[in-house]
């Protein structure tokens, strides 16, 4: 794993990637043509392959992440699996259908410390319905040992709203 790509950061605005597919749009964050979301820059994690109904983020542990205990809080993992969950179903959607989280499920399976390092998170595709979409994700070190893994329902959404007609 490469050192640490330069992003801008920043909020989008909806004109800019409305004729975007989703996986478009993805790419178009990993080009730098648009910005990566600030949650990103706060949380240390990027966005570093995507494609057909899988994406792929990388993260660096560091003791701003760490809970009351010394270890880094779950919370970031739980994260990192509901994003790369998440823009795993972005990458199917065509321009202006969006999605929005129903339920994640994780289960932390090592711990992560400060020093842990760079991690990746992958994420998949596993069932793709007309208004529900569910995926897995995994967060891996860098010996490939599982971190955690979790799944995600997510909802879909043309214009902002549920098609009636359970169309994507």
């Amino acid at each position: 794993m490469g050192a640490v790509p330069l992003f801008s950061y920043g909020v989008t605005k909806a004109g800019d990637v409305a004729s975007m597919t989703g996986r478009e749009m993805l790419q178009a964050i990993i080009d730098g043509k648009i910005p990566a979301p600030p949650i990103a820059q706060t949380l240390s994690f990027w966005l570093a392959e995507v494609g057909d109904g899988r994406c792929v983020f990388e993260a660096e542990s560091g003791p701003h992440l760490l809970n009351p205990l010394g270890g880094v809080h779950g919370g970031w993992a739980l994260t990192l699996i509901d994003s790369v969950t998440g823009c795993a179903v972005h990458s199917l959607l065509p321009a202006g259908v969006g999605y929005a989280t129903v339920e994640t499920k994780v289960n932390f399976t090592r711990p992560i410390n400060h020093d842990t390092g760079r991690v990746r998170a992958e994420g998949r595709v596993v069932s793709r319905g007309r208004q529900i979409m569910t995926s897995e994700g995994r967060l891996l070190d860098s010996q490939r040992r599982v971190l955690a893994h979790g799944t995600s329902t997510l909802m879909i959404f043309s214009n902002g709203k549920a098609r009636e007609d359970g169309k994507v």
